[in-house]
């Protein structure tokens, strides 16, 4: 038989497992359940380049290993296929996005099955499918006519609400809401019209319409999220994003906000990712406190506080650029500078003014407000350190105490201290430093510990009517509109002025055909193109406007590991007892980058279906692994500067030289291919070079990102066609741990290849037949076999999958040299070794005459017999230097070790015929001998 041939095995089993649905998983009660995912994937245009199926090799090493150790396993694949950049494409070529969309998809599939995962594609999902985005309509709904009961601690139904307000108003009513609702009395809420009362329940729902400051991008033509922007500009694309009030519809996060918090302590997560969360939700304990405006009856200043104790330091308040006051706040001499500062400053990110902590800019109102603890006149300042998403949008500053206030009390030279009247002016800021307790000055908090200073200071406050004592979180509600075309329609129509939902039993709401894809004339979204997106309601004569912004790209990822479970249910979500078998992701592996979107939002999504009884867990993710990145290890050549000529990296000293990215599919262990390299670009056509003294042209190198503008990505369907894809999978875990960034280097995949050639040669006689004996096999060769079933088996269960590749080449070398080919030991080697290289072994396993799939075999029990050294080998000294090791049962006594040391006819050549004088046996050590 010749060599292996990999490209038709591997065609030939891809094959095999799809026809056959070998990987198709069904709830089976008599099964023990093992559900692992990769994080949803876009399918961008570009393809897959070798840094993205690290994490899903991962996957489907567990999922394979899972499968062969007895586990029902469930590993799907699908799409996240609402997109801006399918969505920019079509407002440029006039290309529906659903197109673009399905080709993406078809190559990505394509790219995934050549590498040989064990997904049931049967259970394959896609958000743009409305039977898909029908049930993240249905979530929507839900989420409408639900609030938050801080009673219960969960979600209600809003008709439970309606009916407290129609027995005894909103008094007494514990919920989560907006910060400005009225009060209102039973009779109150019998009076008010169906608009009126529906204004009121907007500031319960979970889900609500309300006037919010977003992102605008206004050649996206969309709102952003705040991670989508960065210094100003959209992410995608670098457009400039300008802040603006919008109508949006916003998702109530806040409501669950000390459930995510305290979720994460249950959570087998890495702890960066949890610290990231935490940090992101920010939970505060403090107070809110009320600084009156000076000449100004009624305005009063609200700011929380995590330090009310540090309030008698208080030497001006900074507002947000957005906050409400600052048009009455202003005074005529300040206007114009408060006009430009505010349109300048409001227009950078959250995200950028939070992680900018050198930057010092504000400008004075003209306005005072009164410090209420010392009675002081403070001034009112605007800053952009100050973020309007954070507690009131104000702050009070005490620069004795806070770098940045500090920093902007230096920079517009305003107190750094407040002095009471009658007190001395010769305190330092050393006596306001808070890590030395509370601070001198500070009346009757003054000698008190930090932690009692701010116990009496919220007291106070409370006992005053200046404020109250409140927590606070960092994290805002969610904005849930885009004005985009590509996203999931939003399941609203307006009758009256009024929002209303769609009803269940006409969902989906599917997007309408337009003919453009960008926002209207009028500034309306796309889908105000669309000739008529109207709803009528069942028994009703006449059609309304349904919504036109559509539903951002996290709302169908924030669910889609339920539908998996059940994935073509038309009639519910998910089925209770497929959900209740497959419950929690055991295993689900994606990138830290999701820390504060995605995997919050799931988070939020599931437990708000958790309250509906809807899933049986109130946590989506039971164990997350973060992979690193596979970096790209990038090439370049020196172009000698004002000439069309290149030198070789060697040779460039004494040369002034631009260096330029190179691709790395021309250069071959960094010598440049220079026919290739003249072929790549018209403009190097005439390229002229001056090479090693050898010949050869040397690039430079560097290990950077993996990214089409370096020049440097690495397409897996190359890597497979060149050396298969077991080749690829096996060296993309030898690369490394899973959670760290390192380099690819095509140059290193040739150990992996070289060990795949091994293993088949394992099988197969010099003439290349293959043979393997049923003879029994040695002790030595048991040994070998059941210290790597151990090794692996512990390695897989920590997901240490590159000492496992490890592990794998060391065994077949040490079979090969022994030169076994015992089917009891090379079977149980297949076995285990499929999950990592499932082509090799299922055509192995098949010509060793077995004709069900490796995947049906039962992973091999290690026994510790065959762990257990029966031997030692004996370092045997002469005179303090070693001359020969002797292999001796452990079995043996002092005496019996002597003898047969001395038995021995090397010892013996040694010893030249004299008796020695000293015999020192240290058992399981050393023998040593002195003549």
């Amino acid at each position: 038989m010749a060599d292996y041939s990999f490209r038709d095995s591997e065609k030939k089993w891809q094959e095999y497992w799809e026809s056959n649905q070998i990987f198709k998983s069904e709830v089976d009660s008599n099964k023990k359940k093992y559900y692992v995912l990769d994080m949803f994937p876009y399918p961008s245009g570009a393809g897959l380049h070798v840094g993205h199926p690290l994490g899903y090799i991962a996957t489907d090493i567990v999922a394979r290993y899972k499968r062969i150790k007895g586990y029902n396993v469930l590993h799907p694949m699908g799409f996240d296929s609402f997109g801006l950049p399918a969505e920019q494409y079509a407002v440029q070529t006039g290309q529906h996005p659903a197109i673009t969309t399905e080709k993406n998809i078809t190559r990505y599939k394509e790219q995934l099955r050549k590498i040989g995962f064990s997904f049931d594609w049967s259970k394959e999902v896609r958000t743009s499918d409305p039977a898909y985005y029908k049930w993240t309509q249905w979530i929507f709904i839900q989420l409408f006519h639900s609030w938050y009961n801080k009673q219960t601690d969960k979600a209600s139904p809003i008709s439970d609400l309606i009916k407290i307000f129609e027995k005894e108003g909103n008094a007494n009513v514990k919920a989560v809401c907006d910060e400005d609702v009225t009060v209102f009395s039973q009779s109150d809420w019998n009076s008010f019209n169906e608009k009126q009362k529906e204004e009121r329940l907007l500031a319960y729902r979970l889900t609500y319409l309300a006037d919010t400051m977003v992102n605008w991008c206004p050649e996206l033509g969309t709102v952003l999220a705040n991670e989508e922007v960065k210094d100003g500009l959209s992410e995608r694309g670098g457009y400039a994003v300008v802040r603006k009030k919008m109508s949006q519809w916003s998702m109530r996060i806040t409501a669950y906000a000390d459930r995510l918090l305290t979720g994460l302590d249950g959570l087998d997560w890495p702890e960066a990712m949890k610290e990231m969360q935490r940090n992101w939700i920010g939970k505060s304990l403090g107070a809110e406190l009320e600084f009156e405006v000076v000449n100004s009856e009624k305005t009063k200043i609200k700011v929380f506080t995590t330090r009310v104790d540090t309030t008698f330091g208080v030497t001006y308040l900074s507002l947000a650029p957005e906050h409400e006051l600052i048009p009455s706040l202003t005074t005529k001499e300040y206007q114009d500078a408060v006009d430009n500062y505010v349109t300048m400053a409001k227009n950078r990110s959250e995200r950028d003014r939070m992680s900018d902590v050198k930057t010092v800019s504000g400008q004075f109102t003209g306005s005072y407000a009164i410090n209420p603890f010392n009675g002081e006149k403070i001034p009112v300042w605007i800053a952009d350190y100050v973020l309007s998403g954070y507690g009131t949008g104000a702050v009070m500053a005490v620069p004795s105490s806070d770098t940045r206030d500090f920093a902007f009390a230096s920079n517009f030279k305003l107190p750094i201290i407040a002095v009471q009247e009658g007190e001395g002016t010769d305190i330092t800021k050393e006596d306001f430093d808070p890590k030395k307790g509370t601070m001198i000055n500070s009346g009757f908090l003054n000698g008190l510990t930090v932690k009692e200073a701010i116990k009496k200071a919220v007291e106070f406050v409370e006992e005053k009517g200046y404020g109250k004592g409140k927590v606070n979180y960092k994290m805002r509600d969610s904005i849930f509109s885009r004005q985009r075309y590509w996203g999931e329609p939003i399941p609203i129509y307006y009758k009256d002025g009024i929002a209303r939902t769609i009803n269940e039993a006409d969902l989906p709401i599917v997007l309408p055909e337009i003919e453009e894809y960008k926002p209207t004339e009028s500034g309306d979204p796309p889908l105000g193109r669309a000739k008529d997106f109207t709803y009528a309601p069942t028994g009703s004569l006449e059609r309304y406007p349904i919504e036109l912004n559509t539903m951002p790209g996290w709302a169908g990822s924030s669910w889609y590991f339920l539908r998996y479970m059940d994935p073509n249910n038309e009639t519910i979500l998910v089925d209770k007892e497929a959900e209740k078998y497959w419950n929690q992701v055991d295993l689900y592996i994606g990138g830290s980058e999701h820390a504060t979107g995605h995997l919050l939002y799931s988070r939020f999504w599931n437990k708000f279906l958790f309250d509906l009884g809807v899933v049986t867990s109130d946590e989506p993710f039971k164990k997350l692994i973060n992979q690193g990145m596979i970096q790209g290890r990038s090439n370049f050549v020196y172009r000698i500067n004002g000439t069309a000529k290149y030198v070789s990296c060697k040779q460039k000293l004494g040369y002034e030289t631009t260096e330029m990215h190179v691709d790395v599919n021309i250069v071959d262990n960094d010598i440049l291919d220079i026919e290739a390299f003249k072929a790549w670009r018209p403009d190097l056509a005439e390229a002229e070079f001056i090479t090693e003294p050898d010949g050869t042209y040397l690039c430079g190198h560097e290990v950077e990102k993996m990214s089409k503008s370096k020049y440097n990505v690495v397409n897996p369907d190359d890597v497979v066609e060149k050396y298969g894809a077991d080749t690829l999978r096996m060296y993309e875990m030898f690369l490394g741990p899973l959670e760290q960034f390192k380099p690819w280097n095509t140059n290193g995949i040739d150990g992996v290849s070289k060990f795949i050639k091994k293993l088949w040669k394992l099988f197969h006689n010099e003439k290349g037949d293959f043979q393997i004996e049923n003879s029994a096999p040695s002790r030595e060769e048991f040994k070998i076999l059941h210290q790597t079933i151990k090794k692996v088996e512990e390695d897989v269960e920590r997901y240490s999958f590159n000492t496992s590749v490890s592990t794998f080449m060391i065994c077949v070398n040490k079979l090969t040299e022994l030169k076994s080919n015992k089917r009891q030991i090379l079977e149980d080697l297949l076995i285990i070794l499929s999950p990592y290289a499932p082509h090799i072994t299922e055509e192995l396993w098949s010509l060793c005459g077995h004709m069900e799939s490796i995947t049906k075999s039962n992973f091999p029990q290690w026994k510790e017999e065959y762990l257990t050294e029966s031997d030692f080998e004996y370092p045997v000294s002469i005179n303090g230097k070693m001359r020969v090791k002797l292999n001796l049962p452990l079995s043996l006594s002092k005496e019996e070790i002597e003898k047969r040391v001395l038995e021995s006819d090397i010892v013996q050549k040694w010893l030249e015929g004299k008796n020695p004088k000293k015999v020192i046996v240290v058992p399981n050590k050393i023998v040593n001998l002195v003549i």
